[in-house]
């Protein structure tokens, strides 16, 4: 059984929104064997990490950057966890109030040295959620749990 371990620093109603509609895509249809594993980004550690086989993380964009609990989550993980999980799928999901992309650069960019593959573009909304926007973190889920559980490539 395949385990996706979802983190998140959840601390607005919008990431609320989208951290719901995360949740509901790893339990997409198909994906009941899926272990799912939901980790705030101040209490996720080394040992969720190394027991996922895919990663979601929801941040929200705080002064051009991911939140400082995703900081803190990566400043704990990188070095215990570094090539243990080369080839993991992992995706991103953001919300900020205007630009996003400080904190998708960063993001990406330590996954990338953790040896993590983005399994799509990351999930990016300004403002309010809309409809289509919990759509496509619904998505960006539901395709991580796939691809952990190998049910897709």
């Amino acid at each position: 059984m395949a385990t996706v371990l979802v983190v998140h620093h959840t601390a607005s109603p919008a990431m609320q929104e989208l951290l719901e509609a995360a949740l509901a895509g790893t339990r997409a249809d198909g994906l009941e064997d899926v272990n799912v594993s939901v980790r705030p980004a101040l209490a996720a550690g080394a040992v969720d990490v190394l027991a996922a086989d895919g990663l979601v993380l929801g941040t929200p964009v705080n002064i051009g950057y991911m939140s400082g609990a995703m900081k803190h989550f990566f400043d704990g993980i990188y070095y215990p966890t570094l090539m243990a999980k080369v080839g993991a799928p992992f995706g991103l999901y953001v919300h900020g109030n205007n630009d996003a992309g400080g904190a998708v650069r960063a993001v990406e960019s330590i996954a990338a040295g953790l040896g993590w593959v983005a399994v799509q573009k990351p999930v990016v909304v300004i403002g309010p959620p809309a409809k289509k926007d919990r759509e496509a973190v619904w998505e960006l889920a539901a395709t991580v749990s796939a691809v952990a559980a190998g049910v897709t490539t």
